[in-house]
């Protein structure tokens, strides 16, 4: 067992090995400018710098807070329409239409109508991250309801259960994995959605940072941001697994 996970590290970091040799050899041993691409030893000291300054942290904070507030209004509402339209014939034949046609249209597509509504203040940021996390969370939720097993809903009907409560005691266990699956989407999707409203407009965040950068032909922060940001993905997404993890005892009991 040991010797799997010595191999799947192993594995794991032999590519990230290689890029960062050619990285290497490419900034010292070739022409390639610093502008383009500059050395590893001056991204760590940029890094050093905005850690020093505060910058790193005051960017990402501002980030992460938009994400917490758009991620948690997509959330509540992907939540709620899902399981409506998994309960309701009558709901999902008025909304699954209309929503399958939005879903479509690639998030990048509704930034700039966004703006136009909203300015480039923080509302704009927020409705940009509730848009992209709330199909995925909705889908997903939608999906679970929908496969409950029809004979534990006649069983509900029988004990002459409310909706609400068919819906917590039958519905939603049922559901749970896959409203789960959604969330961790939707987390995922809304920490590259703020990044992206950042980038087109914006005046703070970590986007902000990176495209200031990009102006001011300041290679080793845009690296820096593309670091930081790939790091508090993944950190992101290893936390809520865990979280969900615990959520759902029973799913760990299945996969052993």
């Amino acid at each position: 067992m040991k010797v799997n996970k010595i191999k799947s590290v192993l594995l794991g970091i032999l590519l990230p090995a290689v890029i960062l040799l050619l990285w290497f050899y490419s900034t010292n041993y070739t022409d390639t400018p610093e502008s383009i691409l500059p050395r590893i030893s001056t991204v760590g000291k940029k890094i050093a710098e905005m850690v020093q300054t505060g910058q790193l942290q005051e960017d990402l904070g501002i980030s992460l807070g938009r994400v917490l507030k758009g991620y948690l209004i997509a959330a509540v509402l992907g939540i709620l329409l899902g399981s409506l339209i998994g309960m309701s014939e009558t709901v999902k034949h008025i909304f699954l239409p209309t929503v399958t046609v939005i879903r479509q249209i690639p998030i990048i597509a509704w930034v700039p109508l966004i703006i136009l509504w909203c300015g480039i203040g923080e509302a704009s940021k927020v409705v940009v991250i509730v848009l992209a996390a709330f199909f995925p969370i909705m889908v997903n939720t939608m999906s679970g309801i929908s496969e409950t097993p029809s004979g534990y809903i006649e069983v509900a009907k029988l004990y002459k259960l409310s909706k609400v409560k068919t819906f917590v005691k039958v519905y939603l266990p049922h559901a749970l994995p896959s409203i789960l699956v959604g969330l961790k989407l939707g987390l995922g999707i809304s920490w590259m959605a703020v990044v992206a409203a950042e980038l087109i407009a914006s005046l703070s965040g970590i986007g902000y940072r990176m495209s200031n950068a990009r102006s001011l032909m300041q290679s080793e922060t845009v690296i820096v941001c593309m670091i930081v940001i790939g790091v508090v993905g993944i950190i992101m997404d290893k936390l809520i697994s865990v979280i969900f993890s615990l959520l759902t005892p029973w799913q760990r009991s299945n996969n052993k």
